[in-house]
């Protein structure tokens, strides 16, 4: 009889157990993973210090006079030099001759003074109707690894330089949004956490009031809750590198929220845990600061996406052209349903014992939209994905090219890295195949304004 220490190895690979086993280190304990993680932040900051200048900042470049007339202001560039020749009080660029760099508010300058003297016929300011608030635009799929922080990065980016003021929304714990804009967060409390328990709190208040009338028991705020009604937006947007992006940024201790909203639902379960992100946003003043507002979701349907959903007049969903991703984000628009229909009769339910009238959640576009895209793999199931979502689909799919993946190694966005590192055809098709898929969100954007705006003609 053979012992099991004289067997032969598996034939696969010819891989000796006991050899393997002699490799092994000892059992893994949790410290190990502590660790792991302190190696990993080290890690992570030499790798986001290869996209910041030398004194640790990041520092958006300039813009060439090429870049200016092909890209952001609709003038020629020998009109273009004719005009900063003619109005030496304009910026002027650095540079000599007809190689000059401008800033970007030095762009954002130059762009309102064309609008106010350059061709009627020509829009060189992006639409805006006054007196209606900010679009929202959430970017969100339970499944990671889909491109969803850097499509809603790159989006953010090309609003801003549409020239539209930003603010963007990280609400995913792990913070690559932050990054990406060069910010960091010491805490929760520097995050959307705060301004979601002071939404939380406002309601414990006015329940208290209606409490103390009835003479029944209040609800006790905690220090949290305390120290969240002091709160307001400026205690945590921060100002960006992008003069026309701010930030509330993300970072681990988010997650807590994760588990704090359902207690606090417990407490008072009145109090509408779905609304708490939009509640700030409108009754903060928020919506009326900016003109684009772009939520940065964590890969999951918790209570943070469903607040950002709630919150989003447009919901975008990013997506690979492969199968498991087209199956998971099929499931992704049925949990949503399951969700949201489930809030909608739940409340209504109670809403029609009160005489109230009901709530329903609408979204002005969803869209998903095809990212990382190879056409030279990849056209057939795209066709067949785009057959199958119709019209909750973008037309443009985002190829994957070589500037994409060196700005994700500088932890920078496309808009952000200098064309001169490139051949300028490279950077051309990066740039406008992000540009594309601008343009399909940006006229979702104006179509829903235009639409409000007539909504709103009509009520008067």
């Amino acid at each position: 009889m053979v012992n099991d220490t004289e067997r032969a190895p598996p034939p696969y690979f010819n891989i000796d157990p006991k050899a393997a086993a002699d490799k092994l280190t000892d059992p893994v304990t949790t410290e190990r993973f502590a660790r792991a993680a302190a190696f990993a932040a080290k890690g992570r900051e030499f790798l986001a210090q290869r996209g910041y200048a030398p004194d640790g900042q990041k520092h958006l470049r300039k813009f060439s006079t090429w870049e200016i007339c092909r890209y952001l202001i609709p003038v020629a560039p020998a009109h273009f030099r004719r005009v900063l020749k003619g109005n030496p009080d304009l910026p002027q660029g650095d540079g000599q001759g007809g190689s000059k760099w401008f800033t970007l508010e030095e762009v954002l300058s130059l762009r309102d003074y064309f609008a106010s003297q350059g061709a009627s016929d020509r829009e060189y300011r992006p639409y805006r109707p006054e007196g209606l608030p900010a679009k929202v635009i959430a970017v969100a799929n339970f499944k990671g690894g889909v491109g969803k922080t850097s499509t809603c990065a790159h989006l953010a980016m090309s609003a801003a330089l549409d020239g539209y003021k930003v603010l963007v929304i990280d609400l995913d714990s792990q913070g690559s949004m932050t990054s990406i804009l060069g910010c960091s967060v010491e805490d929760e409390w520097k995050t959307a956490f705060p301004l979601m328990a002071k939404h939380f709190a406002s309601h414990v208040a006015a329940e208290n009031r209606v409490r103390a009338i009835a003479d029944d028991d209040q609800i006790p705020l905690d220090e949290t809750l305390i120290e969240a009604q002091k709160m307001t937006p400026g205690d945590i947007i921060q100002k960006t590198h992008w003069p026309n992006i701010d930030l509330i940024g993300a970072q681990l201790n988010l997650y807590w929220a994760e588990f704090q909203v359902p207690v606090w639902r417990m407490q008072l379960r009145s109090w509408p845990l779905w609304d708490a992100l939009s509640g700030f946003l409108e009754g903060e003043g928020i919506l009326d600061q900016y003109d684009l507002v772009f939520l940065d979701t964590p890969p999951a349907l918790g209570y943070l996406t469903i607040n950002a959903l709630s919150a989003a007049d447009i919901l975008l969903v990013p997506l690979g052209a492969s199968f498991l991703e087209f199956d998971s984000t099929g499931r992704f628009f049925d949990m949503l349903y399951a969700t949201f229909a489930s809030i909608e009769d739940g409340e209504n339910r109670a809403r029609l014992t009160e005489g109230l009238p009901e709530i329903r959640f609408e979204w002005d576009a969803v869209r998903a939209m095809i990212t990382r895209f190879d056409p030279a793999q990849q056209g057939d199931l795209s066709d067949v994905i785009q057959a199958y979502f119709g019209d909750f689909m973008t037309a443009h799919r985002q190829d994957f090219t070589a500037m994409v993946g060196q700005a994700g190694e500088q932890v920078s966005g496309i808009y952000e890295v200098d064309y001169r590192d490139f051949n300028r055809d490279t950077y051309v098709r990066g740039r406008e195949m992000f540009d594309a898929s601008w343009a399909e969100v940006k006229e979702l954007v104006l179509g829903s304004w235009w639409r409000d705006m007539q909504l709103q003609e009509a009520a008067k």
